[in-house]
């Protein structure tokens, strides 16, 4: 199912506040540097419009959250929603998300890595283009403070057997725990788009969290 076109942007509203980029990153890198109020940090690879950003930003105001997006324009659009209402602690990272957390960001600095509804990139060759690899799910384990959680959702459900026989053979997380859908409110009380377009079209969700051990 692929992305559909981005609503037009109005260009009065700043967004260089909200918006960063992987490539001008240099080290030592503190994520916390890109929010005016140092605060329990959750991290997200795959931000796509940047919906879980803005909502959990608006639900948890004592919390700061940093989504990430390969793609620019969708890492553009985030942060024009996040600037448009006026959020001071969601920020968005346009760039390579595994790059991020392999080379710049520090241990132990995040209460909770989201991944949500990645790309299972199907055929063979592809595989290594997966987010959830070995390498990335050490990285995780670094980055996460103690007690830290990893949680991931999917539509593909042999993507989700092997994420769980992946974290498994790391060898540092918990048994997977279970997550239960919540009751939407509203139109758009979902954790993000993707998921909002699965459940609507009577497609199943298959969803678990992790904790550092």
């Amino acid at each position: 199912m692929g992305r559909r076109a981005l609503p037009k942007i109005n260009p009065d509203v700043q967004i260089n506040e909200h918006l960063g980029f992987v490539e001008h990153l240099e080290k030592p890198f503190d994520p916390q540097s890109l929010f005016p109020k140092r605060q329990p940090l959750e991290l997200e690879i795959g931000s796509g419009k940047g919906h879980f950003v803005l909502q959990s930003a608006k639900r948890n105001p004592d919390r700061n959250y940093l989504g990430n997006e390969i793609a620019k324009k969708y890492a553009r659009f985030g942060a024009y929603r996040l600037a448009k209402h006026e959020i001071t602690n969601g920020r968005i990272l346009s760039g390579d998300g595994l790059l991020l957390f392999r080379e710049f960001l520090p241990d132990a600095c995040a209460e909770d890595v989201h991944v949500y509804f990645p790309d299972p990139w199907w055929k063979e060759r592809h595989r290594r283009r997966r987010v959830m690899q070995p390498s990335f799910i050490e990285d995780v384990y670094r980055v996460l403070a103690a007690s830290g959680r990893l949680h991931f959702w999917t539509d593909v459900e042999q993507y989700f057997e092997e994420t769980i026989e992946l974290v498994a053979q790391c060898d540092r997380f918990s048994e997977p725990q279970p997550v239960e859908p919540n009751t939407p409110e509203h139109d758009m009380d979902y954790q993000t788009h993707f998921e909002r377009r699965m459940r609507l079209n009577g497609h199943d969700v298959f969803r678990t969290k992790f904790l550092k051990v």
